[in-house]
């Protein structure tokens, strides 16, 4: 039976000798591997695969090659990955422009391909609204959906002033624009008991 070290399982290597492992490896197949299981689970960006290989302890050079490689084959790709970013956003958890910047720059991806991809989303809702199908502003149209499907609790606030500041806050915690929540919450609680009628924006304290 081999000893127990570290309180961990015996005859295993801790932590800290794995990562010395591999800091010692010279097998560059064993960084695509992991780099590949990595990706596994779901798109990543360049920046956080040659993270997550450095904070394992792999040498820089290897890791590299290993991102050189999958770059070559397409595996990986931040064009790509940021699209899918914002469509999954879009689709699932809508967030205003200002948060898919915000969460795009936090996972590496360059600032230019960042303004790029989101441009293409104004074109995109410019698009849908020229054939009637959709919002011209997508920051709108994602706000809406959020809003729509978070307004239940919402519409259950007793006061009517109350509710409108819940919905602007609700936005604006997922990076809209305060002209967005304003304009996207009146709409949203209009006609309806919910509605307080005119008044300041609820950004504001006045």
């Amino acid at each position: 039976m081999g000893e127990e070290r570290g309180g961990g399982r015996p005859g295993r290597p801790t932590p800290a000798e794995r990562r010395e492992q591999r800091a010692a490896s010279e097998d560059p197949a064993g960084v695509l591997d992991t780099a590949a299981r990595f990706l596994e689970a779901r798109p990543r960006s360049e920046a956080e695969v040659r993270e997550k290989l450095i904070r394992l302890g792999y040498r820089p050079a290897l890791v590299d090659d290993a991102v050189a490689r999958l770059l070559a084959v397409g595996y990986l790709d931040d064009a790509a990955f940021a699209r899918a970013w914002v469509g999954s956003r879009d689709r699932a958890r809508p967030r205003g422009e200002q948060a898919l910047r915000r969460e795009l720059g936090q996972r590496g991806v360059d600032r230019a391909l960042v303004d790029e991809v989101l441009g293409e989303r104004r074109d995109e809702a410019a698009g849908h609204a020229d054939d009637g199908s959709g919002s011209a502003d997508p920051d709108a149209a994602a706000a809406e959906r959020l809003l729509a499907r978070r307004i239940g609790p919402i519409l259950r606030e007793s006061d009517p002033r109350r509710r409108l500041q819940r919905a602007y806050a609700l936005l604006a915690r997922n990076g809209f624009a305060p002209d967005v929540c304003s304009a996207v919450a009146r709409r949203a609680l209009a006609g309806t008991a919910a509605w307080p009628g005119p008044g300041p924006d609820p950004g504001t304290d006045g």
